[in-house]
Order: C-alpha cells, then sequence, then structure tokens
C-alpha cells in the first residue's frame, strides 16, 4: 500500500528517521508490525512562532519498497549534425541552452571569454589575496558565469518560464544532492558547484558539442536581418566563423558587447536595477532573531536540527522599495569587480552554510528617470550609472579591492564608525562614512529601510553588523530585446539575447529554463 500524507513535525523528528516512522504511523494508525517506508517529496521550515516546525509532503508505502527514482536524458550525439548552435557565455543559461540542443540534436558550440572552473580558482585567490582583477577571468567571468560562486541557490518565483522540476534533475544527473529536489528553498553550495559545472560541460563534449575557453566575442557581422559571423579573439588571435543561430548568454556583467552592440546600431534598452550595499551579521544572531531563541546556548542546541537561518526582508520608502536581495547564511562576502578600479560585493555560502556570518544585499529598486544625467549614454544610462557608483566605492575604499564600510547603527544614526567588526570580505574593509558613497538618491532610502527592519527582526539594527559596498550587479542595467513569442532579436532573427544579461533572468532556475527556451526556438 503506498499513500501520500502532509504532515508537521518538530525539527528533531524530521532528522531522526525511526522518529519519523512513529510519527508517521500515528499519523495513519497503523497497528500492524509492517516495515514502513518514508520518501521525502518536499520539505520547508515553518518558523512563524516559538515552536518551530517542519512542513513535510511524504509518499508512505507499508510493506512494500519505494523505488528511487532513475534520472536520465536522451542526449544525442551531434558530432557530425548539420544544425549547429553558437552560444556565447558559459553561465547557467549558455550551459543549459547547450543541454538542451543535445537534445534537439544540434551541435552547441559554446564561447567563453574566461577560464574553465579549475584554472578560475586561481584568479579568484588572486584578487581575494592581492586585490589584482583579471578582466577576463574572476567571480563574474568563467566556466559556470557568476553563478558557480554565488552559493548556488535554485529556489526561482519563475515556474511559468520553463520546467523547474527537469532543471533541478538536471542538476541531480550531474551530481547535485537529490536533497534539491526536495527543499523548498534548494541550494547546491559553492564549494560543490565548480565540479557539478564541470560535469554538465563533460556532458556537452562527449555528445559532441564544443566548448571554447578564453574566447571573447569582439565583433559580428549582419546581412539580411541575421548575423552572418562573427569575430572572436583567442591565444590563437583573432578568427571569423560562421553561424546559423547565435544564442547570447553573456551575463549580467559583459558590458563590452552592449557596447558592441550600440555601435553597431543593434537595438539594446535601458532597464531599472537595483543597488545598495551587503550588510554582514553574526550568523548566530541571525538565528538567534529567526529562531526565537532567548540565549546563545539555545541556538547552539537548535543548530543540532535545524540550518543556518536566513531572511527575506522588504519595505517601500516612498515611491521605492528597498529589499533584501541574495541573501547567504553562513556565507563569505565576495569581491565581483571585472576591472580593476572598481569594487563590487556580492555573497555566497558553501554546503553547509557553516561560516561564522550571515550576509545580505540590501538594495534600492531605481528607475529610468533615476539616469537622467547621463542620458547621453543613450541605452547604456543605467550602465553608466552603475559604473560611477563602483568607482566611488574604490575610491573611497583606498584605490584598492578593499570594500568602504560601516556599522550598521553607525550608518542609521549618522556616526562615523570608531572602529569595525570582523569581516568576511577577504580583500579587507575601510570605515568610511557609506552616505558619501551612496549618494542623497540611495543612501537615505537605504537608511530608512534599515530602519524598517530593525522593528521587523528585532536585533537585527545592530553595530554587531557592518554594512560594505556597493552591491551593484544585482541585475543587468540594459535589456536586449526580443520578440515575446520566438525569443529573436527584433532586427536580427538568428540572434536570441538571453538569460540574466540580456535581461530576461534573474538567477541560476531562471537561467537556465530562459536558456532551453532559446534552444527551441533556433529549432525556427
Amino acid at each position: 500500500m503506498q499513500t501520500k500524507l502532509q504532515i508537521q513535525v518538530s525539527p528533531q523528528t524530521a532528522v531522526n528517521e525511526q522518529l519519523l516512522k512513529e510519527e508517521v504511523k500515528q499519523q495513519l494508525q497503523i497497528t500492524q508490525e509492517g516495515t514502513v517506508t518514508i520518501k521525502i517529496l518536499k520539505r520547508n521550515i515553518d518558523a512563524r512562532g516559538r515552536n518551530i516546525k517542519i512542513n513535510l509532503s511524504l509518499l508512505v508505502a507499508v510493506d512494500e519498497e519505494l523505488p528511487i527514482e532513475k534520472i536520465s536524458f536522451n542526449y544525442l550525439n551531434v558530432s557530425t549534425a548539420k544544425k549547429t548552435c553558437h552560444i556565447i557565455g558559459a553561465g547557467p543559461a549558455g550551459l543549459f541552452a547547450a543541454l538542451r540542443c543535445l537534445e534537439l540534436g544540434i551541435k552547441p558550440i559554446i564561447i567563453e571569454r574566461g577560464k574553465d572552473v579549475k584554472a578560475r580558482r586561481r584568479d579568484l585567490a588572486t584578487i581575494n589575496k592581492n586585490g589584482i582583477v583579471n578582466p577576463e577571468s574572476n567571480y563574474c567571468f568563467g566556466e559556470g558565469g557568476a553563478g558557480t560562486y554565488s552559493d548556488g541557490k535554485l529556489y526561482t518565483r519563475s515556474n511559468k518560464r520553463g520546467d523547474v522540476e527537469k532543471i533541478l534533475k538536471i542538476f541531480v544527473f550531474h551530481g547535485a544532492s537529490r536533497e534539491i529536489l526536495v527543499d523548498a528553498h534548494p541550494h547546491i553550495g559553492t564549494n560543490k558547484l565548480p565540479q557539478l559545472i564541470q560535469q554538465i560541460r563533460e556532458t556537452i563534449l562527449n555528445y559532441g558539442g564544443e566548448v571554447l575557453f578564453n574566447s571573447k566575442l569582439i565583433d559580428l557581422k549582419t546581412a539580411n536581418q541575421r548575423i552572418s559571423e562573427i569575430k572572436i579573439t583567442n591565444e590563437n588571435g583573432e578568427q571569423n566563423i560562421f553561424v546559423q543561430k547565435l544564442i547570447l548568454a553573456t551575463g549580467h556583467s559583459s558590458r563590452d558587447i552592449y557596447e558592441l552592440l550600440q555601435a553597431k546600431n543593434i537595438l539594446i534598452e535601458a532597464k531599472p536595477f537595483a543597488l545598495g550595499v551587503r550588510v554582514e551579521h553574526p550568523q548566530s544572531l541571525i538565528d538567534q532573531i529567526q529562531y526565537h531563541c532567548g540565549s546563545l546556548n539555545e541556538v547552539i542546541s537548535k543548530r543540532d536540527y535545524l540550518p543556518a537561518a536566513s531572511y527575506s526582508l522588504v519595505q517601500q520608502i516612498g515611491t521605492r522599495g528597498v529589499y533584501s536581495f541574495c541573501m547567504c547564511p553562513g556565507g563569505i562576502i565576495a569581491p565581483c569587480a571585472t576591472k580593476q578600479e572598481e569594487v563590487v560585493t556580492n555573497g555566497w555560502s558553501p554546503s553547509k552554510r557553516n561560516n561564522p556570518y550571515a550576509n545580505s544585499g540590501v538594495v534600492m529598486g531605481l528607475e529610468l528617470q533615476d539616469f537622467e544625467p547621463y542620458k547621453k549614454f543613450g541605452a547604456l544610462a543605467g550602465l553608466e550609472f552603475q559604473k560611477e557608483m563602483e568607482k566611488n566605492a574604490w575610491e573611497f575604499g583606498g584605490k584598492t579591492q578593499a570594500a568602504p564600510a560601516q556599522r550598521l547603527a553607525d550608518f542609521v544614526n549618522g556616526k562615523i564608525s570608531d572602529s569595525l567588526p570582523a569581516c568576511s570580505y577577504q580583500p579587507g574593509i575601510k570605515g568610511v562614512n557609506m552616505q558619501e558613497v551612496l549618494g542623497k538618491l540611495i543612501g537615505p532610502a537605504l537608511k530608512e529601510g534599515f530602519k524598517s527592519f530593525g522593528g521587523k527582526m528585532r536585533g537585527y539594527l545592530t553595530n554587531e553588523a557592518v554594512i560594505v559596498g556597493v552591491e551593484s550587479r544585482t541585475s543587468t542595467p540594459v535589456r536586449i530585446p526580443r520578440d515575446k513569442e520566438k525569443l529573436h532579436h527584433p532586427q536580427l532573427f538568428n540572434l536570441f539575447p538571453c538569460g540574466e544579461g540580456a535581461g530576461y533572468a534573474g538567477g541560476i532556475m531562471s537561467a537556465a529554463m530562459d536558456g532551453e527556451r532559446c534552444a527551441d526556438m533556433t529549432l525556427n
């Protein structure tokens, strides 16, 4: 007999197989001595009250085994396929577009400006330890894109954009834990993502696709409303390549691509985005707040059964939204600049989320009218605003990769911090007046937002926390338009703008789904 069951249990019961079986027997009024097998279908934490509960959706079998689902995909050998698709960028959108091409019998050829994940690590070490930025290989550029080093969050609200379950199963097929199929807010962890990304690359190569690293798109030619060829540069010099279909999946930081499109009079548009800071608290403090603990000892006790706590906050300040973004429990603040004279922050967590700090972006939504002083740059107005903010952070930080910072309560109260707490940002932080870094547009709104957050989470607004600037790569400030149905550019029918870099995704999952959708459209 098999039956589905919705059940709410204590955290202790949720992690103890025997206790969970006893609870299930009681719920289903099973009295006989038969064996009970349980498969967890979905799991989420309900921390709204002091007595925290775990909601479980279960498949229960009595006196029979539950088979483990075999995950497989029908990838075709495309080594001799006549149809080809060139894909610019090996981030989530590009990689999943390539995997979908294998299913469709199309040969994918990925062109990635950065290095493979293993070689890329040396450049990340260099920016962290020496403050030196490789403009082609960093936290944003390289195999796996920015997603490889951004915690690996796999939660999305974009269910209508594609098959969420399929994307998760592709990750499992390539080495991710099956737990991501269960958890309400699944994540892989930055420490595990590189190996998984490498396995995806191996699948692409094994089935006849190609991946070209250290190869940068620098030019393109058009004819008859199509891109006829592209020019790339790599260690062998410049090379012209004929293309049938081109998926542009370059990520949100490929500024030179936007500049190339504008120079070629290919339509692009300015787009709203958000900008602010990273805020970092002791993880134990966030646990204490979110898990309603009266003491640190109680925090330690609950963490035997519960993961590092997270939060999601939003507040309307006048006509502006201030909200938390990419919250990383048990995480690290990372330097994500793509050139030397800028400071950019982001966050990530390892799979266990066991670092002593919790960090999150806290940002304010910007509108097109905010870019009016930069209107001479046309569609790149928001991009120029973004550049200026990052250059400002670099100058306030001492013209290194050290980031400007201030204690949280001091920032809200308009007080210069006498000292700064320990911080996970490895290049270092420098105490400044963050209102001056953020300016009159963003600074006051963040100040009011933090006041509101302090009311919603008692203990959040504290000088134990530090704000670090700037968090500026939340999304692209440029959109590359495309047909709503066929997904091609309105001027170029074989160009498919894709993922975060084109303005159609916001995270690993939505980017991956968009990559699949664009690959589907290349059949037309």
